[in-house]
């Protein structure tokens, strides 16, 4: 009885989140198609290998803030974690731990140091916006002391693999959100959407709220630390702050999906959808010959619009 409450509690969760995805859907398909017209190698498989690439750490950042945001919850840490998950693995994969050893110590990082932060949040109610800001300036050191300045060992072999040319970063997403949605049949997974909705209710479900905002703070530690996995792949080298445009554009991709900041709004569906249309529109301006600061621009206004536009018509929808 008590694992088939959950479950009902994560059905009638999601019928309400999925509510206005198809608009989504329609803006994302737009813009690929816009995307492709003004760069039509896009089709093709080198074309397509590097835009994936280039997707790839945003849409695995985008998880790790979605991860939180559903669950009512934020972090500020995702920028530093990327660059010490790049840092860790640019100084492990020379010594001998090699490759794996410097893989299992970028995940186990990314691991514990998410698990820490979210127990602090949970056990110690603090906001954890605090924590992980005050998490980030930590992180952010450690990477700075580990590594001052880019350098490091990445082998040539494991950079051509992860970002050659060849669609890897594509298979290496779906991959992941596979994992998600079975990682989502768990009580464990259920929980992190019932939790953010209704914790009261969640509670009374059976369904271990505390437990699962360490989880989910663990899983988004591990997200972002492999996502600097990646990017040292990409670059061929560790650098301590590469990671700090990934916690603004972290928080703006899942907001453009329709993630709400309090918990109880939004799936990983949209979360992922949003940073594939924050990914292209970059590179629409960019083809269309924005200037930078125009592109910045141009995305905080975008960004700011699909925050306002759905809030004003529910008012207006609200006066009728």
């Amino acid at each position: 009885m008590r694992a088939s409450s959950p479950t009902r509690l994560y059905g009638s969760i999601q019928l309400r989140r999925n509510r206005g995805l198809a608009g989504l859907y329609l803006v994302v398909a737009a813009f690929l198609i816009l995307y492709a017209m003004l760069f039509p190698g896009i089709l093709s498989i080198g074309g397509f290998s590097k835009f994936t690439q280039n997707w790839f750490p945003l849409a695995l950042v985008t998880m790790a803030q979605a991860l939180l945001m559903l669950n009512g919850g934020i972090t500020l840490a995702i920028g530093p974690l990327v660059s010490l998950g790049a840092v860790i693995a640019a100084t492990t994969m020379e010594g001998a731990l090699g490759v794996p050893g410097g893989i299992l110590t970028v995940a186990l990082a990314g691991l514990s140091i998410g698990a820490v932060i979210g127990a602090i949040v949970t056990h110690l109610r603090l906001p954890a916006i605090i924590v992980t800001l005050a998490g980030s300036f930590i992180i952010g050191g450690v990477a700075l002391i580990l590594l001052p300045r880019p350098g490091g060992f990445i082998p040539d072999w494991l950079s051509t693999t992860l970002a050659g040319h060849t669609p890897v970063a594509f298979v290496l997403l779906v991959v992941i959100l596979a994992l998600w949605k079975a990682f989502l049949a768990t009580p464990l997974g259920l929980g992190i959407y019932a939790a953010g909705d209704n914790p009261v209710g969640a509670f009374r479900s059976g369904v271990p709220v505390e437990r699962v905002k360490v989880v989910a703070f663990a899983l988004s530690g591990l997200l972002a630390a492999l996502t600097g996995l990646f990017v040292a792949a990409q670059t061929g080298s560790g650098d301590p702050v590469i990671g700090t445009p990934f916690t603004l554009n972290s928080i703006a991709a899942a907001v453009l999906g329709g993630v709400g900041f309090l918990g109880g709004k939004g799936t990983m569906r949209g979360a992922i959808c949003g940073s594939l249309l924050l990914s292209v529109m970059i590179n629409v301006m960019f083809f269309l010959g924005f200037p930078p600061v125009a592109q910045y621009v141009a995305q905080g206004l975008i960004i700011v619009g699909a925050v306002a536009v759905p809030e004003l018509l529910a008012q207006w929808k609200a006066r009728r």
